[in-house]
């Protein structure tokens, strides 16, 4: 009768200079992962960047409009489009007789750049219908009259159907203020 050899009954130990290591296979998957994960992640993070840039720069606009209602309301009139936004920060730029009016800085601190570093065009009048003025943007891809360009008459809604300035306040369906009394909506 045969024997069996004892030592193949007995479970077989891992000699401690035998470690298991990953494939190949394993690792590329993930790295595979890793890299698109962090394409996702980088794509988003690309995305925010250039919506927070575009909102700041719609910011600054509407600063630059406030600062342009309060020259007007000190020079009765808005800056010529030589006299350009740097009035706004200095008297410079104006004639002796305007001076004495200008009741500035309209604006803490001078921003002759936008967010990509480009200068700001201020136009007065504007070209745009409907607006005084104007103030654009070239955008990021600093190319004036291109598809990324911001400006003040073309971020404000236009109502065509011949609304106010009061249109906000109107009851809904009604087309009619909600307040009580009747006011004029002329300028």
């Amino acid at each position: 009768m045969l024997m069996a050899d004892p030592r193949s009954l007995m479970p077989r130990t891992v000699h401690p200079d035998r470690r298991r290591a990953f494939t190949i296979l394993e690792l590329l998957i993930v790295i595979a992962i890793l890299l698109a994960i962090g394409a996702l992640v980088v794509v988003n993070v690309m995305g925010s960047q250039e919506k927070a840039d575009k909102r700041l720069t719609l910011v600054q606009l509407q600063a630059f409009q406030r600062a342009l209602d309060a020259f007007k309301v000190d020079m009765k009139r808005y800056p010529t489009s030589e006299e350009g936004l740097r009035v706004l920060w200095t008297s410079e730029g104006l004639e002796d007789s305007d001076k004495s009016r200008w009741g500035g800085p309209y604006l803490t601190d001078a921003k002759p750049l936008d967010t990509w570093g480009s200068a700001w065009i201020y136009k007065n009048p504007a070209e745009t219908e409907g607006v005084e003025f104007d103030i654009i943007s070239i955008g990021p891809d600093k190319q004036e009259g291109s598809e990324d360009d911001i400006s003040l008459a073309a971020s404000k809604p236009r109502d065509d159907a011949g609304g106010d300035a009061f249109s906000d306040f109107k009851s809904p369906g009604t087309g009619v203020g909600g307040g009580s009394g009747g006011g004029s909506t002329g300028p």
